[in-house]
């Protein structure tokens, strides 16, 4: 198989492990200029007291800042729903244009009646700069990227491949954490698998980085794996497991997870590119469906 980026580049990766949320991010630079991204952004919540704060997103504008970097792209790798996007505010600070997967509009049409947001809510997903479709390139500096459609987990997932290394979002979890849920509306086991197929055929020797980690069994905090160890050892795709022993466990592990802490405020900011919602009089305001998810 071809594919649309140089895979001998190696891009310098910087994460920052964010622990309420278990959210990897990552600074992503091109080696052979000072240009970077960003992949998955955190805008720091106290939900029990309604007050939004941006330390994570201030760690990683002051390592830009301070390697002397050039912000080209803040990407979202999808909509996320356990953590809340500070895409905005570090464009606002640093510049780059926000980008996610074409499949927003999906994610907005779903969820926009979900919290009964009215007309001037565009669901057009014009709150971003860029719209990804399967197999679409951006440059990072001299580097290229492409960005893979994935979904499973939502219909929005993109897995991001920049050089030798892909940033896989939510698509999977290191090989001892398996994979991501698929019962949130739009998402579907079976897609799920085959996404992550498309992205287990990427080189072994890819480099994969994942969105999260629960550390499982008491492990330490990791977020790097790669393809060959994923199709080895993931303990839910890997070895001689097959689509029906996949989608059999998904679904049924899937009924008994709660929903996670932030999905409320997180949907309704991440769908606008984590713009926080305004009340009539323009004061930042977040909704609460009742029974609506």
């Amino acid at each position: 198989m071809t594919y649309p980026v140089d895979m001998s580049v190696k891009p310098d990766v910087s994460a920052h492990f964010d622990e309420p949320t278990n959210t990897i991010t990552y600074i992503v630079k091109d080696p052979n200029s000072d240009h970077c991204a960003i992949i998955d952004s955190i805008m720091d919540i106290d939900y029990a007291a309604g007050r939004i704060t941006y330390d994570a997103a201030d760690a990683l504008i002051a390592e830009i800042q301070d390697r002397g970097l050039t912000l080209d792209w803040i990407i979202e790798t999808h909509v996320h729903a356990d953590h809340l996007s500070a895409a905005p505010y570090i464009q606002e600070k640093l510049g780059g244009k926000i980008g996610v997967g074409e499949k927003i509009l999906v994610i907005q049409e779903t969820f926009g009646k979900v919290f009964n947001e009215g007309t001037e809510f565009q669901r057009d997903g014009s709150q971003f700069d860029a719209l990804f479709k399967d197999g679409d390139t951006y440059q990072i500096g001299t580097m290229q990227a492409f960005a893979m459609y994935t979904p499973g987990h939502t219909p929005a997932c993109m897995v991001h491949v920049i050089g030798d290394a892909a940033f896989a979002g939510d698509t999977l979890f290191m090989p001892d954490g398996g994979s991501a849920r698929c019962d949130f509306p739009g998402g579907s086991a079976s897609e799920l698998y085959n996404s992550i197929m498309k992205v287990l055929s990427l080189p072994d020797e890819m480099r994969l980085f994942m969105c999260h980690d629960y550390g499982p069994n008491g492990r330490a905090i990791k977020w790097e794996t790669t393809v060959a160890e994923q199709k080895a050892n993931n303990i839910h795709v890997g070895g001689d497991k097959t689509r029906e022993d996949f989608i059999k466990f998904r679904s049924e592990r899937d009924t008994q997870l709660a929903m996670p802490k932030l999905i409320i405020p997180s949907l309704q900011v991440n769908m606008r590119a984590g713009d926080v919602p305004t009340d009539k009089d323009g004061n930042p305001m977040l909704k609460v469906p009742i029974n609506g998810l």
